[in-house]
């Protein structure tokens, strides 16, 4: 009795051994067991396109298996949180997504995020610089870009053919009034619209002057030459009916949505990623609407610019820091990624070996493709070397703040004198950031 009970405890101790032994790895194939990670975002269809990706990680990698718990928060919460968790050390989640507005307020001082310059090297050359730009200080690259954000025109061609106007004859703004002209004379409706509460074409416009709404060393530039003319133009366009502020104050709000899928105007500029918008919440127009450059003052300039965007970033708290780090890199530039960036979120990825990819950038069953008149990769690679950067600095939330809750309305709304209200606003600002102007930013540069 004593020696089959000695024999059942060393068969038990055996398998029991073996069972710890194999603890570190998944039933199926061999696979590692997950390291698990924490990650936060304020999009719901991120956390949709991160899970995917996550699962072609650990496809490919199944020695280095991930499973990440994804929370979705609201924008200002977010960030909040992720600010007041860098700062005390603890409670920061291991990746976050970063909005680019944003994302000046995580690298002032030292920054508690990782550096992904290495993870990145294989990349260079292939991913648009300008949007890394936008996530580095001093060299050094933090978060990594979700799209390029390239700032296009689109065109209602059903109001246009209805005026006899042809988009694709609008060259400069000169052309863009005439256009409009014979938009409202025909069918007496609008062919664009100013906003309040976002500075989308403003920002276009500048671009396309070379200059921006802050100067190179990223002080505020709400009263330069460029602004004025940008600003008077608008204004010219409002008092003669042309244009009209956007409902919502800008397209991109629900009631944006609606007055352009009610074929009210005839043109909206707003980045490519605003593809997605059309796709879902402006069904009516599915097959009528052209993407083409936008309009530039003179024939030469720069026709386009990269605005909005995500950086994702590894926090310094990560668990596993290099793990972290290799699939992001993976999530947000492999060409595996930049493919499921366009097919899913209908994004233009920053990878630009896809731009050149046919079978995906012409695919005829992808959604967007079937949506719009024309492919918005023709339009792309047009412009692929006119995409100014729209610098983001830690003066910019203050700027955007300003311009979108006072400066706009007296602008387009009151049509207030530009040019006093602008050194008004210059002021202050000035006033109100004072000593905070941070002593790095990026350069502008072009793809």
């Amino acid at each position: 009795m004593k020696v089959v009970s000695l024999r059942f405890r060393t068969v038990m101790a055996v398998i029991l051994a073996v069972c710890v032994a194999l603890a570190g790895f998944s039933v199926a194939g061999g696979a590692a067991r997950a390291t698990r990670m924490e990650m936060w975002v304020f999009v719901e269809l991120h956390s949709k396109f991160y899970k995917e990706m996550m699962q072609r990680w650990n496809k490919v990698n199944p020695k280095r298996q991930i499973d990440i718990k994804f929370t979705v928060l609201p924008y200002d919460d977010m960030h909040n949180k992720l600010q007041l968790a860098l700062q005390s050390g603890a409670g920061a989640p291991d990746l976050c997504d970063v909005e680019v507005g944003r994302f000046p307020n995580f690298l002032m001082g030292k920054p508690q995020l990782v550096e992904l310059n290495d993870v990145v090297k294989p990349y260079r050359g292939k991913v648009v610089q300008s949007r890394l730009d936008l996530y580095s200080k001093d060299g050094k690259l933090y978060g990594l870009p979700t799209h390029v954000g390239a700032t296009v025109a689109f065109y209602n061609t059903e109001i246009l053919e209805a005026a006899g106007v042809d988009y694709k004859t609008i060259v400069t703004w000169d052309d863009y009034i005439q256009a409009g002209k014979q938009v409202l004379k025909k069918t007496g409706k609008l062919m664009g619209v100013a906003e309040t509460s976002a500075t989308w074409i403003i920002s276009a416009m500048l671009a396309q002057q070379g200059s921006d709404l802050v100067t190179r060393n990223g002080a505020p530039n709400l009263n330069s030459p460029e602004m004025l003319k940008s600003v008077t133009l608008l204004q010219q366009m409002l008092k003669e009916g042309l244009i009209a502020v956007c409902p919502g104050g800008q397209p991109d709000t629900e009631e944006g949505f609606g007055f352009i899928n009610g074929g009210k105007v005839a043109n909206v500029i707003m980045p490519l990623w605003f593809m997605s918008r059309f796709k879902d919440y402006m069904t009516d127009l599915k097959g009528k609407i052209a993407i083409a450059p936008v309009p530039v003052f003179q024939k030469g300039m720069p026709r386009s610019v990269g605005l909005g965007g995500t950086g994702t970033v590894v926090t310094k708290t990560a668990k596993n820091i290099k793990l972290a780090k290799d699939f992001l890199a993976f999530a947000k530039l492999s060409e595996t990624a930049n493919i499921q960036i366009w097919e899913v979120l209908g994004f233009d990825p920053v990878n630009t070996g896809i731009w050149q990819n046919q079978k995906v950038t012409h695919n005829p069953n992808n959604a967007y493709v079937k949506y719009f008149k024309n492919n918005p990769f023709d339009v792309l690679n047009e412009i692929k070397n006119e995409i100014a950067l729209h610098r983001s600095v830690a003066a910019s939330p203050a700027i955007y703040n300003l311009l979108g809750t006072q400066v706009q309305n007296k602008l387009f709304e009151k049509l207030a004198n530009p040019a006093p209200l602008l050194r008004d606003a210059q002021a202050q600002i000035e006033n109100e950031l004072r000593t905070s102007l941070p002593t790095s930013v990026p350069t502008m540069v072009r793809i």
